[in-house]
């Protein structure tokens, strides 16, 4: 679906929001039980997003069922030239078959993480970059543009499917360094955070659990 990205920074209010400082910037506390300050947006159906108890600790589970596809995301101004480090863990609990996702109908991802550039009223200006977990084996470390705005959204694959169902994995992702890398610019800051389970395009259910997201200086 074409604004299944673009319309996510609709996730993001209008007004002007304070930069978020400190040397950890937290994102989404879902250790604490809640997600107070996210916002559902609704593109095909809606994906189910709650918080559980698993293992000793509280994770947000995602489940996509009947092609559903709805974004979770939270609008936080974050300085990059002081914390430029987004940290999360994830783990797919179903995942989808091997895809074509760099084609309109593959583009859907058991998990995904992805950090938005808010163009505000000029909407072509909004950049998101997506950090999925791919289907496919043997793509980590892959890049692409989104089929459906492959000027306005770039997906990197962070895992892929050799990394099976039930594995909890930690990520830290350079977020200047990549945009640098996948749209050859390097921005200060970015607008927003957002989580997307969806299997809209193949029509097919997907789950999995996040940790807590946070940004660091390093």
């Amino acid at each position: 679906m074409k604004s299944k990205l673009l319309l996510a920074a609709s996730l993001l209010f209008t007004a002007n929001v304070a930069f978020a400082e400190g040397e950890r910037v937290n994102i989404g506390d879902f250790s604490k039980g809640s997600i107070a300050g996210w916002e559902v947006k609704e593109f095909a159906g809606k994906t189910n997003y709650e918080i559980k108890y698993q293992g000793n600790r509280n994770v947000l589970t995602a489940k996509s069922t009947n092609g559903a596809a709805s974004a979770l995301g939270v609008r936080k101004k974050i300085d990059l030239t002081k914390t430029p480090f987004l940290n999360w863990s994830w783990r797919v609990d179903t995942p989808l078959p091997p895809l074509k996702e760099a084609t309109k109908a593959g583009d859907d991802y058991a998990a995904r993480v992805y950090v938005i550039i808010d163009g505000g009223l000029f909407v072509w200006k909004t950049r998101a970059l997506n950090y999925v977990w791919s289907s496919k084996p043997d793509s980590r470390g892959q890049k692409w543009n989104n089929p459906f705005l492959p000027r306005n959204a770039r997906m990197l694959s962070v895992r892929d499917s050799r990394n099976g169902p039930g594995q909890w994995l930690t990520e830290k992702q350079d977020v200047a360094a990549d945009f640098q890398k996948l749209y050859g610019f390097t921005p200060r800051s970015i607008d927003g955070v957002a989580i997307m389970t969806d299997a809209d395009n193949s029509k097919g259910i997907a789950a999995a659990s996040y940790g807590d997201i946070y940004f660091t200086a390093k």
